[in-house]
């Protein structure tokens, strides 16, 4: 039947061919929710899987075996599930449908759990296995627009679940843009994976809306740094401590809701607004969003700002948010530091400076005397979106 995999969780790539499993162990602090098996040339599944499972069973912990198989010969009824992958970026058919139907009546016959799957490999930088055996090129990560209409035909054909992959080793995952791009337009299961080294590349993932962040390549070589994945994949709102990245502390709050944030300036982006977004945020909940649509409602007051505050304080019932902070993805102008101030809005975070109309400039003493400001969250990011939206206008 078929089995969905849970939100927020971190699944760990054991090749049969490379895989180390005397280096494998498992405590309360390290245990990942999945265990991937497979590779894109083989090895001995069925042994490598049964060797896997008893380590668990002698461990006593359980955590689910699922295989992502390089072609119909690494299927084994011995795995706990299987990712029925198609490969949707290429366009050869031994990999879009003929090894798929080579195993179809094993997989049916098992009984097995089952995960429909399209994977999608976007270019991360290298020359990957999945290449060389599929006779394919990825995706190019500039073209957005393939990237999600892929996806959206994987839906639409009924696949419960997208894998986007770097490639194994890959010199950049896939980027928090692709990503949230990817998770605007589709409601399946989202699986990311390739080129995630360190526990803030995969809070990126999550925070981007990535469902399931899969590692394997980095553990091969650094086995004793799955607990600090672990820990932050299953900590409260995904927030990394100091101990976790060496005592470098990163405001998860901040960045998750700035990342939301730029949800809403990517909405301007596809309406050929200027992309600007900004949420509002109270304890901890969002109560209010909005994005640039000065060109949409023929207003120039319409900023991402304005519309955040409006319908924060219709959320609240009132007109006064001294509670709140407020995330948006470039620095208020004049106009909407003054609404900011008028709305007695406590806390400013902004991610890239405008130099040009920023309120740092015109009227650097409009929020509210209380109030504190925080600039360059995410400011990279920011700051590339709108700066390619103006270039694409010339």
């Amino acid at each position: 039947m078929e089995m969905t995999l849970k939100h927020r969780s971190l699944a760990v790539l054991l090749d049969p061919e490379k895989a180390d499993l005397s280096r494998l162990t498992f405590t309360d602090e390290c245990h990942p929710d999945y265990l991937f098996v497979g590779g894109s040339t083989g090895g001995d599944t069925t042994e490598f899987v049964q060797e896997l499972k008893s380590k668990i069973k002698n461990q006593k912990y359980k955590i689910p075996v699922i295989l992502f198989p390089g072609n119909s010969s690494q299927f084994t009824p011995e795995a706990d599930g299987i990712l029925f992958l198609s490969l949707l970026s290429g366009r050869n058919p031994e990999f879009l449908v003929d090894q798929q139907v080579k195993a179809a009546r094993a997989i049916l016959e098992s009984q097995m759990d089952f995960v429909p799957t399209a994977y999608i490999l976007i270019d991360g930088g290298v020359f990957t296995s999945t290449m060389r055996v599929s006779h394919t090129q990825p995706l190019n990560p500039a073209d957005l627009d393939t990237i999600v209409d892929t996806c959206i035909a994987a839906e639409l054909m009924g696949k419960k679940a997208v894998y986007l992959e770097a490639g194994s080793g890959a010199e950049k995952p896939v980027s928090a843009k692709i990503i949230r791009a990817v998770r605007a337009k589709t409601s399946v299961t989202l699986i990311v994976g390739g080129g995630i080294r360190t526990p803030e590349a995969m809070k990126v993932a999550y925070d981007a809306g990535a469902d399931v962040v899969v590692i394997g390549n980095h553990f091969e070589t650094h086995p004793d740094e799955i607990a600090h994945f672990c820990q932050m994949a299953k900590s409260p709102n995904g927030q990394i401590n100091d101990q976790m990245v060496n005592d470098k502390m990163v405001n998860g709050a901040d960045e998750r809701f700035m990342r939301l944030a730029l949800c809403e300036a990517e909405k301007a982006l596809a309406a050929d607004e200027i992309p600007i977004g900004c949420v509002i945020v109270s304890q901890n909940q969002i109560i209010g969003r909005g994005h640039n649509l000065t060109e949409t409602l023929a207003d120039v007051t319409a900023h991402a700002e304005i519309q955040a505050i409006t319908a924060a304080s219709q959320t609240l019932g009132g007109k006064y948010l001294p509670d709140a902070t407020l995330y948006v993805t470039v620095e208020p102008c004049p106009m909407c530091a003054g609404a900011i101030g008028w709305a007695q809005i406590s806390r400013i975070v902004y991610g890239a400076p405008d130099p040009k109309r920023g309120y740092t400039i015109y009227a650097p003493r409009t929020f509210h005397p209380k109030a504190t400001v925080t600039a360059g969250v995410l400011e990279t990011e920011c700051r590339e979106l709108i700066q390619a939206f103006f270039k694409n206008k010339r």
